[in-house]
């Protein structure tokens, strides 16, 4: 279903259906599911499309791929968003702002309106910082033990962090590597008590205290870290083929820091409901910056598909709702539930009236539709209102369809 846009032109912003920040497996997903859905579609991304799975050397455990390199899935997503016709755009987004239905993007290459907006700006791992890191990523340095641990079976693997993540990532690793040290710039853990316990348990695990890693090094390959105990001195160099850093992960959402009305848990991180829907009505976050349990390349697929398709409801009950309820000369509606038997009954004798040539009244649902009850304040079902232009002229409750034909009557 082809829909018009829903939002006024205004001079100088641009403005789209279905808007979505970045454009790496969330966003490239909710573009596919977006475009089938038959809505229009403008993915914003700075640099290379793909997102973090562009630096990840070898990915085993997307559904479907028995092997494939990160750079080779990203270009299969977004060749098949392009096939389906989504447009991308290169660009720095600034800021986001909500004002109702309204949501503007500034960018550097200007602004745009949307009917919808989908933030899968995804997340960025906080470096080590040591030399050759940034060298060896994709070559032995990681930043997912779930994505890459099973590289290093029977290898021996350093993990750079001390809390809650490095701890629970190292046990993992423990499945997989014959020796995994924790390397730890406090004499103490920051994670809790459980985690550090399950750590000293583990015969694989050593831990490597008041420690900071200088250097990673090696030849095409990671094959050692040189430590330095930050009171004494003391250089140590541990032969390891992995390094895995979990000193911290953000989302991506500086663009949103003047923006109050998306609430985020703690770290930032954005809070939806199911259908990936934020505390912003028509704004949805999918993929890594959502506060989720697991940022994985498919969970970041399955999170774009359900805003794709939650994004397409939205911009179609809005449509709906502006050309059938508000934008008529005069139009009388009858809210009711499907869920409810009575309810039923009365709109099937609404149909039946209208097929003998009656003057229409439209059906909602009120029960599917919730945002549509409460922008247009009905409060109790089933009811019948009249508008004119968008404004509430007269309602009344409704118990028998003889209760329509009299409000009808009374017009």
């Amino acid at each position: 279903m082809k829909l018009m846009n829903c939002m006024d032109g205004v001079v100088g912003v641009e403005n789209r259906q279905l808007v979505i920040i970045g454009a790496g497996p969330a966003g490239l997903t909710a573009a596919i599911y977006g475009r089938r859905a038959g809505i229009g579609v403008l993915l914003l991304e700075r640099g290379m499309s793909g997102g973090q799975i562009n630096v990840t050397a070898e990915i085993e455990n997307y559904p479907g791929f028995k092997h494939a390199e990160g750079m080779e899935l990203a270009n299969a997503f977004r060749e098949h968003a392009e096939k389906f016709g989504a447009e991308f755009r290169d660009c720095e987004v600034k800021s986001v702002s909500i004002d109702g239905d309204v949501k503007t993007v500034k960018t550097n290459e200007g602004d745009i309106e949307a009917d919808a907006l989908i933030i899968a700006s995804g997340a960025s791992f906080s470096r080590a910082g040591c030399k050759g890191e940034r060298e060896f990523a994709g070559r032995g340095v990681s930043y997912c033990a779930v994505c890459d641990g099973a590289f290093y079976e029977d290898a021996p693997v350093a993990v750079i962090g001390g809390g809650n993540t490095a701890l629970d990532e190292a046990d993992f690793l423990t499945h997989f590597a014959s020796k995994v040290y924790i390397i730890h710039r406090r004499e103490e853990f920051r994670a809790h008590k459980s985690a550090v316990d399950l750590a000293a348990a583990n015969p694989k695990i050593e831990r490597v205290m008041g420690f900071i890693v200088d250097e990673i090094a090696g030849g095409d390959m990671v094959e050692r870290v040189v430590a330095r105990n930050l009171k004494s001195g003391e250089i140590r160099e541990i032969e390891v083929k992995g390094v895995f850093v979990f000193v911290g992960t953000s989302p991506n959402t500086e663009f949103l820091n003047g923006d109050k009305s998306i609430e985020r848990a703690r770290g930032g991180w954005i809070v939806t409901d199911n259908k990936m829907e934020t505390s912003a009505e028509g704004v949805f976050a999918a993929g890594d910056v959502r506060d989720k349990f697991l940022r994985q390349v498919v969970t970041a697929a399955g999170d774009g598909a359900t805003a794709g398709m939650a994004a397409y409801e939205y911009i179609f009950h809005q449509h709906r709702l502006k050309s059938t309820l508000l934008a008529p000369e005069h139009v009388t509606a009858f809210f009711m539930s499907s869920i409810d038997s009575e309810h039923l009954a009365i709109a099937s004798q609404i149909d039946s009236m209208e097929k003998s040539g009656e003057e229409k009244i439209v059906i909602v649902d009120a029960h599917r539709n919730l945002r549509i009850r409460k922008k247009l304040d009905i409060k109790v079902l089933p009811v019948v209102v009249e508008f004119s232009r968008g404004t509430k002229v007269r309602e009344a409750v409704v118990k028998t369809f003889d209760d329509i034909i009299n409000f009808r009557e009374k017009h």
